[in-house]
C-alpha cells in the first residue's frame, strides 16, 4: 500500500479497478483546513489524463508495470506479433493497442511491451530509428535561402518533414515520440 502523500512523479497506483500513473504532484499545506495533494494523473490503459486531489492519508495498492524488451517480428491482419528474445515465446498484440508512433517500426527492430497483470496495453517503440527514403521530390539547387521542408515517405510507409537537401535513398534518424526529422544517419 502507498499513500498519496507518498506521490512521486512516474509512481503507479491502482484507484477504483483502474491504473494510474501520476504525472505531476504538489503537495499543498494552506493556511487554514488541513492539507491535501494535488495531482495529474495518467490512465496508463486508455491513456487519458485527470485532474484530481486527495488527501495525503488516502492509501492505494501500488501496480507494477512489466516493461519487457521483444522483437516485432510480423502482422497477419489485425494482430501484430512480437517475440521474446530470450525464451522465443510470440506475443500477439492488437493493432488498437498499438501507439501512433508504431508507424515508425520494421519488422525485427526492439520495442517495448507494457503490461499489467498479463494483459499487455501499450507498445514503446525505442526513441530514435534510422529509416530510408524510399520516396521525396527532388530539391532544386539555389532554393536553400529558408529553412524549408518537403515530405518524404519512409520504407515503413510513414511521412515526414525533411529539408530539401535529403534525395531518395538517404537514410534518415526520426524520433518516434515527435515524428520529426533528427538528421542523416
Amino acid at each position: 500500500m502507498i499513500s498519496a502523500g507518498d506521490f512521486r512523479n512516474g509512481l503507479s497506483f491502482e484507484e477504483d479497478g483502474n491504473v494510474y500513473q501520476v504525472v505531476e504532484f504538489q503537495h499543498v499545506k494552506p493556511g487554514k483546513g488541513a492539507a491535501f495533494v494535488r495531482t495529474k494523473i495518467k490512465n496508463v490503459i486508455t491513456g487519458g489524463v485527470l485532474e484530481k486531489t486527495y488527501s495525503p492519508t488516502d492509501k492505494f495498492e501500488q501496480a507494477f508495470i512489466e516493461r519487457r524488451d521483444m522483437q516485432y517480428s510480423y502482422n497477419d491482419g489485425d494482430m501484430y506479433y512480437f517475440m521474446d528474445s530470450e525464451t522465443y515465446e510470440m506475443e500477439p498484440v492488437a493493432a488498437k493497442d498499438l501507439p501512433d508512433s508504431f508507424k515508425f517500426v520494421t519488422e525485427n527492430m526492439s520495442c517495448k511491451l507494457l503490461s499489467y497483470k498479463g494483459k499487455v496495453f501499450g507498445i514503446e517503440p525505442p526513441n530514435f530509428v534510422n529509416l530510408q527514403v524510399t520516396a521525396t521530390e527532388p530539391g532544386v539547387k539555389g532554393n536553400t535561402a529558408t529553412n524549408t521542408l518537403k515530405p518524404a515517405t519512409l520504407e515503413t510507409g510513414a511521412e515526414v518533414r525533411v529539408p530539401l537537401f535529403i534525395n531518395e535513398g538517404d537514410v534518415i534518424q526520426v524520433d518516434t515520440r515527435t515524428g520529426e526529422y533528427m538528421g542523416r544517419a
